[in-house]
């Protein structure tokens, strides 16, 4: 049986550019530990469009928790 891995790096390029730069703001924030509220008033958005951004990044990368989404946040270095 052989194991492959794979380097976070290599999937954080890979996921980088799929990314709009505002929704890899909004990522940053929630895997820091913020509420969509928080997330809103640091952008200087709506709670609502938090709340988009993250069911647009969900959908993109097939992903369905936020701790998959902190996962891959600390995967791309944000």
């Amino acid at each position: 049986m052989s194991l492959t891995l794979v380097a976070p790096q290599t999937e954080a390029t890979a996921t980088a550019p799929i990314l709009a730069p505002r929704e890899q703001e909004a990522l940053r924030h929630i895997a820091a530990g913020c509420t969509y509220l928080q997330t809103a008033r640091q952008m200087g958005l709506s709670k609502h469009t938090v709340d988009a951004y993250l069911r647009r990044i969900r959908a993109k990368l097939n992903i369905s928790t936020t701790a998959e989404m902190t996962r891959l946040a600390i995967s791309m270095g944000l």
